[in-house]
């Protein structure tokens, strides 16, 4: 395990309680992480430097949850030393660099895996299989919401903080699951702290006028997580904040027919509302899950839903949404 900050302690609880795999060192570059994760697992051995960990011939694999900025660096390393590696989300700040990290593993053959935690949430895949199965209807739009007060991010704006989970969230339910890529993004946003942007409105285009959109905020007074999807026969919403029936199918629609040729102008619109209902969810906790599904990618050759190739998708997308935030929401085609 390289970094023991803020989300490390929960990748070794998950990685220390699989079934398959075992954790045997941690290495964190902040003295009093260190001596946190002394503390808190006396038995495994803690560094300063992740290098001695990369280079143990006893380590098969590295989970890197370093700041972005160092993801490639450690990444590459451990590629080249023949080691599977799951990082962080984003996989890196670049679509360069990302893809020399998916070729790299390529050429090691070894797994590159990106730690995108929701689509292992029971939520996420429930919803994949709604749309998946037709119930929905035809996916007309995947509208999300992810805000709260902080945590602010010295090196990187709220886009490639917050965005990585609604975008592959976005990625596992349409494109992994009807296979309807992206074809453009747009983003807007605004600094109100510092340089970088704390709030931002993104917008990915699909063919057949299917529309994601994505509102992220550092600046709001209350912690919101919630995704509506709305299908041709049914729409489903998701609060990732509600203890109790987080996901809620909705039998509402839109009916329209088109009425005389002479008064091709007017719609008939009919409004369908019927019942709601909360399906069950697989309660298994998705890091658990992702942990697991990892270890099954390396010893196994599994298939996993945020292989290299979502992860490279990923930042394509957050790397377009950067360039078109920096020239005032224009489409950037990816």
């Amino acid at each position: 395990m390289i970094g023991f900050g803020y989300w490390g302690p929960n990748l070794v609880r998950n990685f220390a309680a699989g079934a398959r795999t075992t954790v045997v060192s941690i290495a964190d570059a902040n003295p009093a992480r260190q001596q946190l994760a002394q503390a808190t697992y006396p038995h495994l051995r803690v560094v300063g430097d992740a290098a001695a960990l990369i280079a143990d011939p006893e380590v098969d694999a590295v989970v890197i949850a370093t700041p972005i900025f160092t993801h490639y660096e450690l990444a590459k390393r451990a590629l080249e030393a023949g080691k599977h590696v799951l990082v962080e989300k984003p996989l890196a700040p670049s679509v360069a660099q990302a893809e020399e990290l998916a070729e790299l593993a390529e050429r090691q053959r070894r797994v590159l895996m990106v730690d995108h935690t929701f689509v292992y949430t029971g939520a996420v895949k429930k919803i994949r299989d709604l749309v998946s199965s037709g119930e929905l209807g035809r996916v007309l739009y995947f509208d999300s919401v992810r805000i709260n007060l902080g945590l602010f991010q010295p090196d990187f704006n709220v886009i490639w903080d917050l965005a990585p989970h609604d975008l592959t969230i976005m990625d596992y339910v349409l494109s992994q699951t009807l296979g309807v890529q992206a074809t453009w993004v747009s983003a807007i946003g605004a600094s109100h702290y510092g340089r970088h942007e704390n709030l931002a409105y993104l917008t990915v285009g699909f063919a057949d006028q299917l529309i994601a959109h994505v509102h992220v905020n550092w600046v709001a007074p209350v912690k919101t997580r919630r995704t509506i999807i709305a299908g041709s026969k049914k729409m489903v919403v998701w609060d990732d904040t509600s203890p109790v029936e987080p996901v809620k199918v909705y039998e509402s629609s839109v009916d329209v027919q088109h009425i005389a040729k002479e008064a091709a102008y007017e719609l008939n619109v009919q409004y369908r509302s019927g019942d709601i209902y909360s399906p069950k969810l697989d309660g298994k906790e998705a890091l658990a899950v992702m942990s697991q599904t990892f270890a099954a990618a390396c010893l196994d050759g599994a298939p996993s839903p945020s292989d290299a190739t979502v992860g490279v998708r990923i930042v394509r997308m957050l790397e377009a949404m950067q360039r078109s935030l920096e020239h005032a929401g224009q489409r950037v085609v990816l």
